[in-house]
């Protein structure tokens, strides 16, 4: 049959092979070598070397049955044991083909064998389907012990690495434990999961495996705590397994000795018991060690044996007096005489010693009777796993398995810890809990004094030494610093007696002051604690609780922590002390509770230096909000500036500063790239798509003249910037005189707001508002401001040279015609023509003459200059796409042109309208480079400018054109299948 090797720590199968020809019962894995032992049904045991890549070393042959169970002797390793169903038991040699000897004495096979671990007895023990446990002393090889018990075969046995005890199993389903130096039997375990198959014991620990047929079972057995005791001063006895040792603490002398190290003690042996301790305690004065030993109790210093049989035993605080329980009775002696025996009303299944005598019951709790009378004095229902007494029986602590509770009298505190052990000193509770830390309790407060890195279990304390000492299962001793004058401080303020605390302050040294005052604080002594505390931070933290401002002050200058000055502003604010409050914040730079404090206050300058210290400090949002309080604006534009915020600058300038807006938007563009760029308006250019943009300048000017400061007193009457109207303030202001707009220097010309369109021109919603900006005055004939737009249909903007020929042409009075309605439209100025044309000359009752205005024909979208009954210029021409393409007026013949142009300019002079035909190339209406649009020659300066040229959408001309031509189509009844590309062509232009 196969062994296979796993991994342990991946579970990964790394190496099988073929062991043995049947099955295998058992494997030993050598400690030291590497080598490991098989046994197998095939009657034969071998010896495997995995370094030899799992090669049978030794083959071992000679018993005549199957080969159950084999154990390397762990005091010599070079020897095992092995157990056969052919009734015996073989002790081999490595190296040796041939057993060193054999024992017979099983009536029928044998299942189980194991080594004794420890060096002061030769012995192994064997189990077999006889149901009998033998012990053999393998140098005399004869049978020491037989055990009876079991009634089935029995299939594991196992002497514990540690404890006196013997563990075996059988097929009877129980385990039962032997004590291994008496075979006398200790316990029976029955877990009800059918047959027993092993047990394993884990050196070093109590807990023990036992596997079943149905699962497995790990118990704990016996006492982890050593059998340790120290008396006040400074002896500690244990028990090393059957021998009693003993070591002083005053012979290590004054060597210092860091905490948590390991004390060099010498032992002394004191003698051997016949058999295993179980417990040793001393008593309070120190000369009387009680050992408890299978229910007998040895004691003096010289284990003088007293025969008080007792299972369990319990000391009382003086010298002479203790008292044992046995069969639910309590006896009580003195002088190692029984003096008293009573029955607990209550029953008695465990007891405890001190100040009052304990009796645990299962059913009514715990019981405390008086030493002298024996008659109950309080009954609590709870189960206790230990109780502890203080030093004058003031205090008392009971351990359970939930909470910890610690009383006096009728006063109770109950603590999550799971105490391992304890010990009262004074009013201070020391004790270790199941996650290893060293705690003591003390007024409510629990204190740590070391985390350990092991289970240790508390000895005692020396007040002298200020040590507390420890001790752990290998019996190794420890120690850890505990001053008495901080426990004695500690007892005296539980017990409000300041006079011994104060007494007792100065000899606590001041590396642990601050443990007290942290001890004072959580009693209620804040202002104690402060004058006792070393460490900074926790006075500055009881200073601020105290309200103690010049303390948190100096405090905080000698941390420089700015969170410490945040705190000590506030302070100050809630004290009123704003002079100190305003110190620390700047400290602090606190810059947003320095703005909070400067704007409660009403101080403007204040306001600003906070603006330019945090601007200084890089905090923008509250220097840009310091600056806007305090009406800078300037300062908040550039701020947005230098941050990089250039959109927001815009805005900021558009909504605050339209005076700015010019200067801002072209920094846009640079940081935004060419795409972007060309998307991006300048009020400046196209002011018609910035809608009021001249009287925000008005508006901005009149607020920059007008604001000054107002006294404090008239507050109430002055109305709020958010309730003021700024724009009629200024027309108001504008119209009284009182305000003259100045336009800024070194700007020629001034935004010129765009109009509304009138609700009733929804005909004509589709087309772009388009202003006429002037630009200056061209001699000899000046053009006219022309802020209207063309909104309708056959509407169109028309420049006429202010002459006094020209002021009869148009009165206001004047009207239109458009679209067969009739509308008012107030004029501006004489001599501005709105003009819509109809083919009909009835419609044209808006001109005084027909021949010198600048028109736009209706029906064909199409403007020339001239009377109606001439030829006039197309669309496509109106709209240049050249800077200097020119917009020409024509007539059908030249030579009309040019007598019309002559008769023109004979009867209206030389200031007249220009001519109604362009044949002469100096009378063009035209756009210059700049985008300017006007009358007069190429080299004479255009008279209106304008920051934009009419902008047409490309897309809707593209969408008339096409209904335009589908109309002429529809109207000619041409078909457009019978169309050459050349003729559709000509028919598109």
């Amino acid at each position: 049959m196969q062994v296979r090797i796993f991994n342990y720590n991946t579970l990964e199968r790394v190496h099988q092979f073929e062991a043995h020809s049947d099955y295998v019962r058992c494997i030993a894995v050598h400690p030291t070598q590497p080598f490991i032992l098989t046994c197998s049904d095939d009657m034969t045991i071998k010896l495997w070397n995995w370094d030899k890549k799992w090669s049978c070393q030794q083959v071992f042959e000679g018993h005549s049955h199957y080969v159950m169970q084999i154990v390397i002797n762990p005091k010599d390793n070079n020897t095992f044991a092995s157990a056969s169903l052919d009734h015996s038991v073989r002790v081999w040699q490595l190296g040796s083909p041939q057993p060193n000897f054999t024992l017979y004495d099983h009536k029928r096979g044998v299942n189980c064998v194991d080594f004794y671990h420890g060096g002061d007895k030769p012995y192994l023990i064997s189990g077999g389907d006889d149901s009998l446990v033998k012990i053999w002393d393998y140098q005399n090889k004869t049978c020491v012990q037989t055990l009876e018990g079991h009634s089935q075969n029995v299939s594991s046995v196992s002497f514990h690495p540690e404890l006196p005890i013997i563990l075996t199993g059988s097929e009877d389903c129980t385990v039962r434990v032997w004590h291994a130096n008496t075979y006398r039997l200790e316990n029976t375990l029955n877990y009800g999961l059918d047959r027993v198959w092993c047990i394993s014991a884990n050196k070093g620990s109590n807990n023990v495996c036992f596997g079943y047929d149905e699962g497995s079972v790990m118990v704990k057995i016996g006492r982890e705590e050593p059998a340790m005791s120290m008396d006040v001063s400074g002896k500690i006895v244990w028990a090393k397994h059957s021998e009693i040792q003993q070591a002083n603490l005053k012979a290590m002398g004054e060597a210092e000795y860091q905490d948590g190290e390991r004390l060099p003690l010498a032992v002394k042996d004191l003698g051997a018991c016949d058999i295993y301790p179980q417990t040793i305690a001393h008593n309070p004065n120190g000369r009387l060690a009680f050992v408890c030993v299978d229910g007998y109790i040895t004691t003096g210093m010289a284990l003088r044996t007293s025969l008080c049989p007792s299972p369990d035993f319990v000391g009382y605080w003086n010298t002479q007096n203790y008292a044992i329980e046995s069969n639910f009775s309590v006896k009580l002696f003195k002088n190692f005489k029984e003096k008293k025996s009573f029955k607990p009303d209550f029953g008695s299944e465990g007891i405890y010693g001190g100040y009052l005598l304990g009796c645990r019951s299962s059913t009514t709790g715990l019981a405390f009777y008086d030493w002298e009378t024996q008659e109950l004095v309080r009954r609590i229902e709870i189960q206790p796993r230990q109780v502890f007494w203080s030093e004058n029986g003031d205090y008392v602590c009971i351990a359970t398995d939930t909470t910890t509770s610690s009383s006096s009298h009728c006063l109770f505190f109950q603590v999550q810890e799971v105490v391992k052990t304890g010990k009262w000193v004074g009013d201070c509770f020391i004790y270790t809990n199941s996650v290893n830390r060293l705690n003591y309790y003390v007024g409510g407060e629990i204190v740590t004094i070391a985390h350990l890195d092991r289970t240790l279990y508390l000895l005692g304390y020396i007040p002298k030494e200020n040590r507390l000492y420890l001790g752990d299962k290998e019996l190794n001793v420890v120690s850890y610093e505990l001053l008495v004058s901080v426990l004695e401080y500690q007892t005296a303020v539980m017990r409000r007696d300041f006079n011994t605390a104060d007494r007792v302050l100065p000899t606590i040294p001041p590396a642990h002051r601050t443990r007290v005052a942290h001890f004072l604080e959580k009693q209620g002594f804040k202002k104690q604690a402060l004058a006792v505390s070393t460490d900074p931070e926790h006075k500055f933290d009881l200073a601020l609780s105290l309200g103690e401002l010049e303390v948190c002050h100096q405090l905080a200058a000698e941390a420089g922590s700015e969170h410490k000055w945040r705190l000590v502003a506030d302070l100050a604010q809630q004290r009123g002390d704003l002079q100190m409050a305003q110190t620390c914040l700047l400290r602090a730079h606190d810059y947003p509770g320095l703005l909070l404090q400067a704007t409660a206050t009403g101080n403007a300058s204040f306001i600003r230096e906070v603006g330019k210290e945090a601007e200084g400090q890089g905090r923008n949002n509250v220097a840009f909000l310091s600056h806007f309080l305090t009406a800078n604006l300037k300062e908040c534009l550039e701020l947005l500036i230098k941050t990089n915020r250039i959109p927001e600058a815009a805005f900021f300038a558009r909504t605050y500063m339209p005076s700015e807006i010019s200067r801002v938007v072209g920094l846009w563009k640079q940081a935004a790239g060419e795409k972007i760029a060309q998307t991006l308006a300048d009020p400046g250019q196209y002011d018609n798509l910035f809608t009021g943009i001249t009287d925000a300048l008005k508006a901005q000017q009149y607020l920059e003249k007008t604001t000054k400061p107002i006294p404090a007193a008239s507050t109430a009457s002055v109305p709020g910037n958010h309730e003021r109207e700024a724009l009629e303030e200024m027309r108001k202001a504008e119209a009284a005189g009182s305000f003259v707009y100045q336009p800024p220097e070194g700007e020629d010309q001034e935004f010129v707001d765009a109009p509304q369109q009138p609700e009733n021109q929804g005909a004509s919603a589709g087309l772009k508002e388009e202003a006429l900006i002037p630009t200056g005055a061209c001699d000899p004939a000046p053009a006219a401001a022309l802020p209207a737009s063309a909104s309708l249909p056959g509407d169109v903007l028309v420049p006429v040279p202010a002459v006094p020929a020209a002021a009869d042409l148009v009165q206001p009075e004047d009207t239109f015609i458009a679209e067969d309605e009739e509308f008012l439209l107030p004029l501006k100025k004489a001599g501005d023509v709105l003009l819509p044309v109809k083919e009909d000359e009835e419609n044209l009752m808006a001109a005084k003459e027909d021949d010198n205005v600048l028109v736009l024909e209706e029906d064909n979208d199409m403007f020339g200059w001239g009377g109606t009954d001439q030829a006039v210029l197309g669309v496509d021409e109106y709209l240049p796409d050249e800077d200097h393409a020119k917009l020409i007026p024509v007539r059908e013949d030249e030579e009309i042109e040019k007598e019309e142009a002559d008769h023109q300019k004979q009867d209206r002079g030389a200031a007249a309208v220009p001519p109604t035909s362009v044949s002469p190339p100096h009378t063009p209406l035209c756009w210059d480079e700049d985008g300017a649009e006007g009358w007069g020659s190429e080299e004479e300066e255009m008279i209106a400018g304008g920051a934009s040229r009419p902008s047409i959408d490309q897309a809707q001309l593209e969408r008339e054109l096409e209904l335009d031509i589908e109309k002429i189509r529809i109207e000619d009844n041409i078909d457009p299948n019978d169309l050459n590309l050349d003729e559709e062509e000509l028919l598109a232009d």
